[in-house]
């Protein structure tokens, strides 16, 4: 064996030696970044703040109030027709909101179900003989607080000469000096379910539901003292 191999031979026996022993590739370093905290939830909704009605006695105003009626027919459809021209007078109490008061009428002239024809047919003796009973009228009972910008108002509702009680949820959609007007105004929205049959204008059910949906919407301002 010649120097150079014996002298060669040793190192290369160190280096295979040291390849053997040197240790594996480490793992790429753990991402130490701290995970992104979840999503913070939503705040809450604010509390919803009362509205101030003032006391006195509001006229309806005709042409922001609407009786709007809501049917299944034979579960096809669901047609719809509005009460307009109603007049009415709504006392409100804010010290005490029992005291308050509601009356209103509803004059069959300005019953639309948006097609004439159907228009004639819900006015005959079928329905609402509205020749003989020109009007329909509510007159509250009662008033009761329901929460925050709710109430509860139970009345005496008279259609086709049949009174029945009636409870509407109310709800005050804002109140406060009308920007036109320069007088005291309050606008609610409520809503109720009647059966028709209870006031003599069942025809056709149960394939037209007797189960009649109502949803008002008004706004009343106390006028200008003369």
């Amino acid at each position: 064996m010649s120097t150079v191999t014996k002298l060669l031979l040793p190192l290369a026996l160190a280096a295979a030696i040291t390849a053997c022993s040197k240790p594996a590739d480490t793992a790429a370093p753990a991402d130490t970044t701290a995970a992104a905290p979840a999503e913070a939830a939503a705040p809450a909704a604010a509390d919803v703040a009362p509205i101030e009605v003032a006391s006195g006695t509001y006229t309806l105003d005709p042409s922001h109030t609407d009786v709007l009626v809501q049917w299944s027919h034979m579960g096809f459809s669901n047609p719809s027709a509005h009460f307009g021209q109603a007049e009415g007078t709504l006392v409100y109490d804010a010290a005490d909101v029992t005291k308050s008061s509601v009356e209103v009428t509803l004059p069959l002239a300005g019953l639309n179900s948006f097609t004439a024809k159907f228009d004639e047919h819900l006015r005959s003796a079928d329905f609402f003989d509205a020749a003989k009973f020109p009007t329909a009228t509510f007159k509250s009972t009662k008033v009761e607080a329901a929460g925050t910008n709710k109430l509860t108002v139970t009345g005496d509702l008279t259609v086709k000469g049949t009174t029945k009680p009636v409870t509407l949820d109310v709800t005050i959609n804002g109140a406060g000096e009308h920007p036109m007007m320069k007088v005291p105004s309050v606008g609610f929205d409520a809503t109720t379910t009647l059966k028709r049959s209870d006031f003599g204008v069942g025809a056709y059910a149960p394939a037209v539901s007797d189960e009649v949906k109502v949803r008002i919407t008004t706004e009343a301002s106390i006028p200008k003292a003369e």
